[in-house]
């Protein structure tokens, strides 16, 4: 099975920008569809995006669209969040998960493997 880790969580300034990356050793992530997803305190666990291995495609919430671009560097394994004009909406856990059957949804519960997730905090 796979395992994965993030990183790149910090406290930024609204308008700044975050880089995530999420590190899978194990198994290939040209195995899975990688989702990212958020929980803020309070809130429920929320789809973020997502990019499935076939034909390199992805998936992004509204609220992150044309703001958030999800890639992958296949030679180091990871799977990379870009995040580009935070706001203090944007504040939460962020996670990275794997999907075995590849079909990459927004629903959590359909993501086998998760990480331990990392704080981003936004500041107004």
């Amino acid at each position: 099975q796979v395992q994965l880790v993030e990183s790149g969580g910090g406290l930024v300034q609204a308008g700044e920008s975050l880089r995530l990356s999420c590190a899978a050793s194990g198994r290939a992530v040209s195995l899975y569809a990688i989702g990212w997803f958020r929980q803020a305190p309070g809130k429920e666990r929320e789809f973020v995006a997502v990019s499935r291995p076939s034909g390199g495609s992805t998936y992004y919430a509204d609220s992150v669209k044309g703001r958030f671009a999800i890639s992958r560097d296949s030679a180091m394994n990871t799977v990379v969040l870009q995040m580009n004009s935070l706001t203090p909406e944007d504040t939460a856990v962020y996670y990275c998960a794997a999907d075995p059957t590849r079909r990459g949804t927004t629903n959590p519960r359909t993501y086998d493997y998760w990480g331990q997730g990392t704080q981003v905090t936004v500041s107004s």
